[in-house]
């Protein structure tokens, strides 16, 4: 059985979908990958889709969507995508803070820079 890794933000609507994303992409095989928020966005962010699927070819809006951290199996890793809002409280300590900026409403270098910093990140998990 895979250990289940879990990207935590606020929304759930970026950072923490594109880690999901990326996670399955390159180390699926090794990890169950998950993301969560304490409160839910009615999308995954726009830009945030977009750019994966240009970068990528992954189609967010296809496999994922908004959801809490009680809609997903008790990971046995968490990670805090970033805490410059406030780390949300999950009943437990995180496990890493990954510190990564929000780049919601920037341009697409902003974007790009944060997706990669998350990619660099999961690829060494």
């Amino acid at each position: 059985m895979k250990d289940k890794v879990a990207f935590i933000c606020v929304h759930n609507s970026c950072r923490s979908q594109i880690a999901e994303a990326l996670g399955k992409h390159f180390s699926g095989d090794k990890y169950d990958f998950y993301s969560a928020g304490t409160e839910t966005k009615p999308q995954i962010d726009k830009d945030a889709v977009r750019l994966m699927k240009r970068l990528y070819s992954i189609d967010m809006e296809q496999t994922q969507y908004s959801k809490t951290i009680d809609s997903i199996p008790v990971p046995d890793t968490v990670i805090s995508m970033g805490c410059e809002v406030g780390c949300p409280y999950i009943g437990r300590a995180f496990d890493d803070n990954w510190g990564l900026p929000d780049p919601t409403g920037q341009s697409d270098e902003v974007f790009v820079e944060v997706i990669k910093q998350i990619e660099d990140r999961v690829r060494s998990l």
